[in-house]
């Protein structure tokens, strides 16, 4: 059996593909391959295993119908048309629950650096502008005490309230689909609605999926309706998000900052006005990066595969989003 991997993955996953018997073969490049050359690749494969936000569409989907699975390195599977996998009768397999500290983290370092001009004062170094300053100049605001909403109080949600009111006591409010009772109780949460959580909120976190229901969902409309003193942070999808209607906030006062790790589109091109602003912060997409999480992910992937190439049920299967 033949797997092919979009990227080089962690050793941890690796060996325990070539333990259960498959010949591994790693795009190694440092740059995405072609829609051409991924299904060049696949077609002599039998799983891939799939790192990266490059569509998988239908018309690739159909070229790679053979595949007995498509492993993602990765919680989140908006990138894949689960329509036409499903219709093809391909297995797609996601790393769930084991991200939720390590992403969480993220978004607690993105409200820090926003809440200090982190970032902005870092610059002001490398420019040579550190030298002498007022008591009035390029001041924070603090976090202590204030309300934190969550969008998604789901494990990162969760993992992010309990930091932000350890630390910081702060209130937490939360809006989801549905009510979650076990955070309400261990964190004296309550459930708001959308309206309520952007007008209450000091600091919104972002930690739900990318959907057609919140594709953009903070958008002018949202940020209007916030506090003028608020921080958006998004460490989610940056699809939830519109980017113009962003830069247009901040740029009129509407809300105070914003910390993202994904963007609208993404990647960010360096020219994106976002990054010159004194309370942004701005990092690449880094939420599970740390080597303990990225080892996790790639051994959950594999672990996919393997059941997959050996007839065994898959332990992480997302199509059921949309059981025909």
């Amino acid at each position: 059996m033949k797997v092919f991997t979009t990227r080089v993955i962690p050793e941890e996953g690796l060996s325990l593909l070539q333990r259960a018997g498959f010949t591994v073969t790693q795009w190694s490049e440092e740059k995405e391959m072609t829609p051409a050359q991924r299904v060049q690749y696949c077609k002599d494969s039998d799983a891939l295993l799939f790192a990266g936000g490059e569509k998988l569409d239908r018309a690739f989907l159909e070229q790679c119908r053979h595949l007995k699975v498509i492993s993602l390195l990765s919680v989140g599977y908006d990138n894949v048309d689960l329509k036409a996998a499903t219709e093809l009768g391909l297995q797609i397999t996601n790393t769930p629950g084991v991200l939720s500290n390590a992403t969480a983290d993220t978004a607690f370092l993105l409200m820090l650096s926003v809440a200090r001009k982190a970032f902005y004062q870092h610059k002001r170094i490398l420019k040579g502008e550190w030298g002498f300053s007022t008591p009035t100049a390029n001041l924070g605001t603090d976090i202590e005490g204030k309300t934190l909403g969550i969008w998604g109080l789901g494990n990162i949600g969760t993992v992010m309230a309990k930091r932000c009111k350890a630390a910081f006591g702060m209130k937490i409010i939360y809006c989801n689909r549905h009510r979650n009772e076990a955070a309400e109780k261990e964190l004296d949460a309550t459930f708001v609605t959308f309206d309520e959580l952007l007008q209450q909120s000091d600091v919104i976190s972002i930690h739900t999926s990318l959907t057609p229901e919140t594709k953009e969902k903070f958008n002018k409309e949202a940020f209007r309706k916030m506090k003028p003193t608020a921080i958006f942070i998004n460490a989610a999808r940056g699809g939830i998000h519109n980017e113009t209607d962003l830069i247009a906030a901040l740029q009129e006062g509407q809300i105070w900052g914003a910390g993202l790790d994904v963007t609208n589109p993404e990647p960010m091109h360096p020219d994106n006005p976002l990054l010159e602003m004194p309370t942004v912060a701005v990092l690449p997409h880094i939420g599970s990066a740390t080597l303990e999480t990225r080892n996790a992910m790639s051994r959950i992937a594999a672990q996919n595969v393997i059941a997959a190439l050996t007839g065994q049920p898959v332990p992480n299967p997302v199509n059921h989003i949309y059981d025909l």
